[in-house]
């Protein structure tokens, strides 16, 4: 962990969440490898280090055991917690090595990598709608205690409204192949409202905008707001494969998850929540701008042709996505994308 997640994750613990909660409880995270679920992990591990009779059992499912150990320690088994499993998501929830009872499950397991839904459509659908299912199931069966899907803002499709909502809905091109992803996202969440019905279990969905923070994967994330942070960090020129007005709400790391964890503990059963920071709402070439400029020395921005499997997503113009409904749970985003993508960028280079 460097000196850039090592502040994140202390600011992080000094948020007023109900962090008590956790305390002598188990916590099943899937894909906790990824960018989202990481920080969730450092966060549970970090309330052991500081104050051992937490006793958080941290349940990290991931299928690179290598990866695992990149990322959390040569020996992340027993840290602070933390409790490695070698599994994908989908395979998760036949394991006879899980313990009788789980209090909390995030399921964050999912590819992101836009190329990935041309390439290979039925590990998206896998993860976001078979693993959802018997993760749901697998929860019931271990009296969890709450349910946390982490869904996308792509569920919305093609909706053009100044403000969305969390109960609107847009439409979708059934043969374009990137809906892939939005449409299993969309199946994911119905399953987890179908199981909020009709159970004890706190069940609930977030939709993040676009998050990036320390621990993007450079070489194998795919959007463009990694791509140009690793140009970046290589001190090469970032190229835009568009004319770099669509816009987006960028989100950072730490805001994002203290979103995650506020709805885990203290979301309604059955609801979804956004999270995302309208405040971060820049176009795609300010971003270019912004991250050029980050560089040592600072790099140029140009603009190039998209290689054969980019899919450009259809919603070109960014909407305010209300916030409301998390934010009367408390939360509020606080990182701009000038100080967050600063402190991406620094995390790589340091």
């Amino acid at each position: 962990m460097n000196r850039i997640i090592e502040e994140d994750i202390d600011i992080m613990l000094k948020d007023d969440l109900p962090w008590s909660s956790f305390r002598g409880s188990t916590v099943l995270i899937t894909g906790a490898y990824g960018m989202l679920a990481s920080y969730l992990v450092y966060a549970l591990m970090a309330l052991n280090a500081r104050d051992p009779s937490f006793n958080v059992r941290i349940l990290a499912a991931g299928r690179s055991l290598r990866r695992m150990k990149e990322r959390f320690g040569d020996r992340p088994d027993g840290n602070c917690g933390l409790h490695v499993i070698q599994s994908g998501a989908e395979a998760l929830a036949s394991r006879e090595d899980l313990p009788e009872t789980i209090d909390y499950i995030i399921h964050a397991a999912s590819p992101t990598n836009p190329r990935s839904y041309l390439t290979d459509p039925t590990a998206v659908i896998e993860a976001n709608v078979t693993a959802t299912r018997d993760l749901l199931r697998l929860g019931r069966a271990r009296g969890t205690k709450a349910f946390l899907y982490i869904s996308s803002g792509e569920v919305y499709g093609l909706l053009h409204k100044a403000v969305i909502r969390e109960e609107d809905g847009g439409t979708y091109t059934a043969n374009d192949p990137r809906n892939v992803y939005a449409l299993s996202k969309r199946l994911g969440e119905r399953l987890c409202e179908a199981c909020a019905a009709g159970g004890s279990m706190r069940v609930m969905c977030v939709r993040p905008s676009h998050t990036y923070g320390p621990t993007m994967s450079l070489d194998t994330d795919g959007r463009v707001f990694a791509d140009f942070v690793k140009n970046a960090v290589e001190g090469r020129d970032i190229v835009m494969t568009s004319d770099g007005t669509a816009s987006r709400a960028f989100t950072y790391l730490t805001d994002a998850a203290l979103g995650y964890f506020r709805v885990l503990l203290l979301g309604k059963s059955g609801e979804a929540y956004n999270v995302t920071n309208n405040d971060g709402i820049r176009t795609i070439r300010a971003l270019a701008e912004i991250v050029a400029a980050l560089a040592v020395p600072p790099v140029r921005t140009a603009f190039g042709q998209p290689d054969a499997s980019y899919r450009e997503n259809a919603n070109r113009q960014a909407s305010i996505r209300s916030t409301e409904r998390l934010e009367s749970l408390g939360w509020h985003p606080s990182v701009s994308p000038e100080e967050g993508f600063a402190r991406t960028v620094n995390s790589f280079l340091s």
